[in-house]
Order: structure tokens, then C-alpha cells, then sequence
């Protein structure tokens, strides 16, 4: 089910108002009243205040700096580990997980003066994201293929790769990020067809239960003239397979 679209929010409400509570208790509680979902891969930035993304990651830092006492690791004396809470607090809420946070990336978007309906691929591009099973690392390559028409809205390269490490920096699984990112192209591209292709290395293959180091999970998602035309299809992939060797 996709994240209903956020309500006007910060209106008066004394429930809002009540600097006691924890930040994260505080967003959640504005994310509730709109009936906003937040899903691992959701994006909340709507619902955040100026320097709550501070406040959550001295929160954030407080319970991982308990999560180590409960793991028996001694911050204190270990020279290793007296910053660590601190680094995965920063790490979660500005790097790995920074979807969740930050709005999307401006993107400039250009009329299709010249009409362009050829076959456009963007890739690979490299993402980085993460398992909201196990949150361990998910490491890839997407490629994107777009087939425009005279209506289409056109975008820099450099904007695929923005909005492609947006989508991705979010806990959650392949499958989802795929299909999110497909929707979010479709909606500002406006194309006649739509192609995406993710490969990736799951790290919660390579740390824990069969601990398989070479398997490798491929998914793709075809919208419009990509999935009724086999050949359109076909060459995508086969342009696909050139530029990733």
C-alpha cells in the first residue's frame, strides 16, 4: 500500500507542543494524527521541524550507546567503541538512511521541444541501500530505460542518479525500492514506456544463515511500450548488457 499523501501539518496543537516528550515520540505522534504511514521505506521529511534531524540522532545515539551495554561491549575502557554509538547515529540519519529524512532533490524538469522518441538508458548506476530484515547492506547497480514522447518531461543525467540514491536510502527490501523508484520516474517523466533493471549483493546472504557470497538477486520492472513490445525490450537489454561489460 503507498504512503498516503501528507496533510497540512504544524497547525495549533497543544499535543505538538509538548517539549518533554521524545523527539521520535513527538514525530510519531504528527505522523499518526495524519494517518501517514512510516514504513522502513517511507519518506517522513514532511513531518519534521527545523533540527529535529538533530534531536533524533542524539536520541538515536542514546539507545544504540544501550543497545552495546546489552551486548556486553565496553564503551568506557574499549578505545574501539567509545565513539561508535555516536558514528551509527550520524551514519543511519544523514547517510544510509537519509531517504527517510531529507526531501526529494530538486529536479528541473525540461519540455520535449524536439519531440524525442528514441530509447534513452541511464546506467548502471551505483546504489547503496539496506535490508529492513537484518539492516545489513544491500550493494548494486540500476539501469534505467525510458522511451519518451512529445508530452514527456525531460531531466538531467545527474538527476536519475539523485533521484535513484533517494529512493535507495531507505531500509527495505529489492523488490519494493524497484517498484517505488519506477513510480516516482513515471510521474515526473511522463514517458511512453518505462524500464528498470536492479542487480545487487545482499550482505544478509554474506554475514548470516547460508552465507553465500556470490549469489546475486536481479528484478526489473517494465511499464508502458516495454512491456508490450518484445523488441523495444529486447534491445534495452541488450544495450543494458554492452554497457555494464
Amino acid at each position: 500500500m503507498p504512503p498516503t499523501k501528507p496533510t497540512p501539518l504544524f497547525r495549533s496543537d497543544s499535543s505538538d507542543d509538548d517539549s518533554n516528550l521524545p523527539v521520535s515520540q513527538r514525530i510519531r505522534s504528527r505522523l499518526e494524527r495524519a494517518n501517514h504511514r512510516y514504513n522502513a521505506n517511507d519518506n517522513i521529511s514532511a513531518f519534521l521541524k527545523d533540527g529535529e534531524v538533530d534531536q533524533l540522532r542524539i536520541e538515536v545515539e542514546e539507545k544504540m550507546a544501550a543497545v552495546l551495554r546489552s551486548l556486553v561491549i565496553d564503551t568506557e575502557t574499549d578505545h574501539n567503541t567509545t565513539e561508535t554509538a555516536k558514528r551509527v547515529a550520524k551514519m543511519y540519519l544523514t547517510e544510509v538512511f537519509k531517504g527517510r529524512y531529507e526531501p526529494m532533490p530538486d529536479v528541473t524538469e525540461f519540455p520535449n521541444v524536439e519531440h524525442l522518441n528514441e530509447l534513452m538508458i541511464v546506467g548502471p548506476i551505483t546504489v547503496r541501500s539496506a535490508c529492513s530484515h537484518h539492516l545489513c547492506p544491500i550493494v548494486g547497480r540500476v539501469w534505467v530505460g525510458i522511451m519518451p514522447n512529445k508530452n514527456s518531461n525531460l531531466i538531467g543525467l545527474s538527476k536519475y542518479v539523485r533521484l535513484t540514491d533517494w529512493v535507495m536510502s531507505r531500509p527495505q527490501i529489492q523488490e519494493e525500492a524497484v517498484s517505488r523508484l519506477a513510480n516516482m520516474l513515471q510521474e515526473k517523466v511522463k514517458p511512453d514506456g518505462l524500464a528498470i533493471v536492479m542487480e545487487a549483493d545482499h550482505f544478509c546472504m554474506h554475514w548470516r544463515g547460508v552465507k553465500d557470497a556470490d549469489a546475486l538477486m536481479t528484478n526489473s520492472v517494465m511499464r508502458g511500450a516495454f512491456l508490450k513490445d518484445a523488441s523495444l525490450r529486447r534491445e534495452f537489454l541488450s544495450l543494458m548488457q554492452r554497457k555494464s561489460g
